[in-house]
């Protein structure tokens, strides 16, 4: 198997929130959008975000009605308080203060309108 590109789609109540934050906040262009659906990418990531509005029927049934729920979505970022700084600054709020665990992670989170947890982590492993 050859993997060409990757990517996570998220089932959300309202897209264009969700991929408003990741423009404005975290530098994420929108590569196609149409009602319902927004794709974002950053080409330093190596990755895009997808979101779709929960009840498409394009959607198999059984997950027409699930919000993403469960998952971070995590940016690994090579200047952590900066950005924690920057996004306060921008009015962001931070939903899980700035923490460091014993295996050399530290990160904080915060949440897009549609709840999505995003975490910017760096390693000091």
């Amino acid at each position: 198997m050859k993997v060409t590109a990757s990517a996570v789609s998220l089932t959300v109540a309202d897209p264009e929130a969700s991929a408003a934050f990741l423009v404005d906040h975290f530098g994420f262009e929108q590569a196609m959008a149409a009602d319902g659906f927004a794709s974002l990418r950053r080409p330093d990531t190596g990755m895009s975000v997808i979101f779709l509005r929960t009840g498409l029927p394009s959607l198999p049934p059984d997950q027409r009605d699930e919000h993403a729920a469960g998952l971070i979505l995590a940016f690994e970022v090579d200047d952590l308080e900066g950005e924690l700084a920057r996004l306060e600054s921008e009015g962001v709020t931070v939903t899980m203060p700035l923490t460091a665990e014993p295996w050399g992670e530290r990160a904080f989170q915060v949440r897009d309108p549609n709840r999505v947890i995003v975490q910017l982590v760096d390693w000091n492993g």
